[in-house]
């Protein structure tokens, strides 16, 4: 893989190169199912670096799709797309296609680690924190915000930190310090690149990459439904119950709630969730693992 690191990629400079990248990356062909397969195992069975490199350039537009998707995080974009195929590359080159799946969706799991990786290593120096609450937050803040409190800037109400809060697990001031350090101006896909008016959106434009993206998360979420169905039994009724009251549902019940229809405290409910959650997810871990529905390092 050193070698496509080397020759096989488009140059991807920190001095105004990003535009022509993008430019670059869009005449690469996508490949049909058939001839995927057959580079895929071309490359499984030879070592043929050549069919690697087509599996990994024919990816490059799904790549920088996705590290559009963390363009908030205030972080040059084009060092995530560097790190986004870095993850392609280790993707192609533990990719089995006996087992049914297109590289897209098998793929997406390991470039959205390395730009993670990246951003949580880059973050690190303002103390984001490392338990998984808080990665938790630091990822999924402002999509639940946006969910709630569309278009609003500055400090959240606090109605709203309340109701992050409850969702994610962590505290009142975390939601906020957290919301804080985010609130940095974002990178705008409406943006202008060039000198002819064009915008970041439209390097990026593909309908046939926009379906198998579609088709990736369809599938990534028919996975995760049947994980889920067949983890969840593992948990006792009491377990199941406040877990889907807490998480599963569209309008989470309170631990007000929970703790007058049990007759417990709010903090033994949260103590019941927490556990329910953790025995879920290492169950779901263990049998995505087995099935080789994750990448496993």
């Amino acid at each position: 893989m050193s070698t496509l690191m080397n020759k096989g990629l488009p140059a991807l400079s920190n001095e105004g190169g990003l535009s022509a990248y993008l430019e670059q990356i869009k005449k690469f062909p996508m490949l049909v199912a058939e001839e995927e397969y057959m580079l895929a195992k071309n490359w499984r069975t030879t070592g043929n670096v050549k069919a690697a490199e087509k599996l990994v350039t024919s990816h490059l537009r799904l790549v920088a799709k996705i590290a559009m998707g963390y363009r908030g995080y205030g972080l040059p974009v084009n060092e995530m797309i560097s790190e986004g195929n870095v993850g392609l590359m280790q993707a192609v080159k533990k990719f089995e296609p006996e087992k049914g799946f297109r590289l897209a969706t098998y793929a997406m799991w390991w470039i959205r680690a390395s730009i993670q990786e990246y951003i949580l290593r880059s973050w690190s120096l303002v103390k984001i924190g490392t338990t998984t609450a808080q990665k938790k937050l630091f990822f999924n803040l402002k999509k639940i915000k946006n969910q709630i409190a569309p278009h609003s800037e500055g400090d959240m109400r606090p109605e709203h930190v309340n109701e992050i809060a409850n969702k994610l697990d962590v505290s009142e001031r975390e939601v906020v310090s957290m919301n804080r350090r985010l609130s940095g101006k974002e990178f705008s896909l409406n943006a202008q690149v060039g000198e002819n008016g064009d915008e970041w959106q439209d390097w990026l434009v593909d309908k046939e990459l926009d379906h198998d993206l579609k088709f990736a998360h369809q599938e990534e979420m028919q996975q995760r439904q049947g994980l889920l169905k067949d983890s969840i039994k593992i948990l006792n009724d009491r377990e199941r119950e406040i877990l889907y009251s807490r998480r599963l549902n569209d309008e989470p019940t309170t631990l007000e709630d929970l703790s007058k229809k049990y007759n417990i405290s709010r903090e033994r409910i949260r103590q019941i969730e927490n556990k329910a959650f953790e025995k879920l997810q290492k169950h779901m871990l263990i049998s995505a693992k087995s099935k080789n529905l994750l990448p496993v390092n």
